[in-house]
C-alpha cells in the first residue's frame, strides 16, 4: 500500500464469502482499531457476511483463519494498524 492509504485497510476475502461481496476479492476499509470492528466494517458494508465468518460466541469460526500483517489472529480485540492487510481464508477440510 502506499503512503496516501496509511488511514486505510486492505482485507483480502476468502471465497466462502464472495457471494456477499458481489465477486470482490479484496476491498479497502477506513483504518480500524480491531479485528472485530473489521468484521464490523465489512458487515456494514456487505451484510451477511460477518456471519459467515464470525460464530454466535463472538470468536473467529473454526474453519477461518486470519493474519494480520505476518501474525495469525483469532481473537475479535487484536489490534489492526492502519495500513496493514488483513488476509481472511477458509480452511480446507474433507475426507
Amino acid at each position: 500500500m502506499g503512503d496516501g492509504e496509511a488511514g486505510r485497510v486492505r482485507v483480502h476475502l476468502p471465497a466462502l464469502v464472495q457471494d456477499y461481496t458481489g465477486g470482490a476479492r479484496a476491498v479497502e476499509l477506513d483504518a480500524a482499531e480491531t479485528l472485530g470492528a473489521v468484521f464490523d466494517a465489512l458487515e456494514a458494508r456487505f451484510p451477511g457476511v460477518r456471519f459467515r465468518l464470525v460464530d454466535e460466541q463472538r470468536r473467529v469460526r473454526r474453519h477461518v483463519r486470519v493474519w494480520i500483517g505476518e501474525a495469525s489472529a483469532a481473537a475479535l480485540d487484536a489490534p489492526v494498524p492502519a495500513g496493514v492487510e488483513v488476509r481472511i481464508v477458509g480452511a480446507l477440510s474433507g475426507g
